[in-house]
């Protein structure tokens, strides 16, 4: 299963971006898809998911500025950034946990995409 990010770029404190990441393969299930940040010099962290029938999870740093959400047709997730602060600057990267056709499990990241909060 592929990832394909986009929607990362440098916005000025307190603005707005929105991530997508869509899932692309064949005869493939997926059980949770979410997004994770590693920051220079900082461990890689979870910021949201969203599992089975759309049960979210969220870092509490992003709590109440950012929304996950999910298009089940499209294979694809979406995080919506608001009020965005200066560390939030990290590279994002979407993942994915499903299981394929034949019941293998699979885990999936996509390149990462940059987002740099900055005035």
């Amino acid at each position: 299963v592929q990832l394909v990010e986009s929607g990362g770029g440098l916005v000025h404190p307190g603005g707005s971006l929105r991530l997508s990441c869509a899932a692309s393969g064949s005869g493939f299930r997926i059980n949770a898809m979410g997004w994770y940040r590693q920051a220079p010099g900082k461990q890689c962290e979870l910021v949201a998911n969203i599992i089975g029938g759309g049960i979210t999870n969220y870092a509490d740093s992003v709590k109440g500025r950012f929304t996950i959400s999910r298009d089940n047709a499209r294979n694809t997730v979406y995080l919506q950034m608001n009020s965005l602060k200066p560390e939030d600057t990290a590279v994002y990267y979407c993942n994915s946990l499903g299981t394929m056709g034949w019941g293998a499990p699979f885990n999936s990241w996509g390149q990462g995409t940059q987002v740099t909060v900055s005035s």
